[in-house]
């Protein structure tokens, strides 16, 4: 059974910075694409950015140049920086990996005051 475990949100202000983290295990990670997706309230659930096996990533326009996803496959760890935070970029954030069909952990909570 794979489990996901996010960490690393908060509250911080508009121009700021938060390092999110999140942990896998029951699976073979470093064969997989991962990605950190979004949840605001009331929209659907977006792909933010994903991380090859080889580390090739890619970025959704609104976070382009913002946010940095990397991971550690000695450590089943994915993480997403992100920079000059906005108030838009206020959500739940989740990883999974790109098929998204792993359960999804509980998220993280990212606020991002104006």
């Amino acid at each position: 059974q794979v489990q996901l475990v996010e960490s690393g949100g908060g509250l911080v202000q508009a121009g700021g910075s938060l390092r999110l983290s999140c942990a896998v295990s029951g699976s073979i990670f470093s064969i997989n694409v991962m990605g950190w997706y979004r949840q605001a309230p009331g929209k659907q659930r977006e792909l933010v950015a994903f991380i090859s096996s080889g580390d090739i990533t890619h970025y959704a326009d609104s976070v382009r140049g913002r946010f940095t996803i990397s991971r550690d496959n000695a450590k089943n760890t994915v993480y997403l920086q992100m920079n000059s935070l906005k108030p838009e970029d206020t959500a739940v954030y989740y990883c999974n990996r790109y098929s998204s069909d792993w359960p999804w952990g509980q998220g993280i909570q990212v606020t991002v005051s104006s």
